[in-house]
């Protein structure tokens, strides 16, 4: 049995994804982050930076004692690791799955986030940093449709967790300023991934949970106005 610690946001998905892809014996635990369920202590057990998503597995590999893993990439090599299912067995290709699963880590996520939140979060609109965050997100979509003009997937013709790692952070794409018909190798590896059965089941899963995803005054404060002496 495996707990996935989740809420809706595009990297809570990802190892909701892959949980789903491979029928892993798993239960969801909501973690409602715009009522700070992130700060209990009970998550920070596992979860020390107090985000989402996080995984306690209660029969790792080789080990009796239950495991637990937070961020999600190291979630989804985990997952990859303990089923050996979704990365290349093979040198260059497990090469290649890490470096667009890092390239999605370091790069789509945290410049799509910034895009959200100063165009959507914020409570002063800044035009600056809408457009450059906008332009950066952008940027990142034509990198990725310019790799996957010949292949299939993320690395080559086989789904692995590159494409979990990225799916989700386009699933927005219309919040984040971008047309997916300017990136038509982009827009068909969407939609081929958004037709996957997993996929689906996931999304609904999600969407039963979080039936209203907005940002009050107060969640406002509890999502971005932690600082060093909230950590202490």
């Amino acid at each position: 049995m495996i707990d996935l610690y989740f809420w809706t946001t595009p990297n809570g998905y990802k190892p909701l994804l892959f949980l789903e892809e491979t029928g892993l014996d798993h239960r969801l635990v909501p973690v409602n982050i715009s009522k700070g369920d992130q700060f209990k202590p009970q998550f920070l057990a596992i979860s020390p930076n107090n985000r989402i998503p996080a995984i306690v597995d209660y029969a790792p590999a080789g080990d009796g004692a239950r495991l637990s893993v937070f961020e999600s990439g190291a979630i989804l090599l985990y997952l990859a690791e303990k089923t050996g299912r979704f990365l290349p067995r093979r040198l260059r290709g497990r090469v290649e799955v890490l470096e667009w699963l890092f390239w999605q880590m370091g790069g789509l996520g945290p410049m799509a986030g910034q895009n959200h939140h100063f165009a959507g979060y914020a409570p002063v609109k800044l035009p600056y940093a809408i457009d450059r965050y906008v332009r950066e997100t952008g940027r990142l979509y034509g990198v990725l449709d310019k790799h996957l003009a010949n292949r299939a997937f993320v690395a080559g013709d086989e789904y692995t967790i590159a494409d979990m790692a990225s799916y989700p952070w386009i699933v927005p794409h219309k919040r984040q300023s971008q047309n997916l018909d300017d990136f038509p190798h982009l827009k068909r590896w969407f939609e081929t991934i958004k037709a996957r059965p997993a996929t689906v089941r996931a999304y609904e899963r999600g969407a039963a949970m979080n039936t209203a995803p907005t940002v009050s005054e107060e969640s406002r404060a509890l999502l971005f106005g932690q600082s060093a002496a909230t950590v202490a």
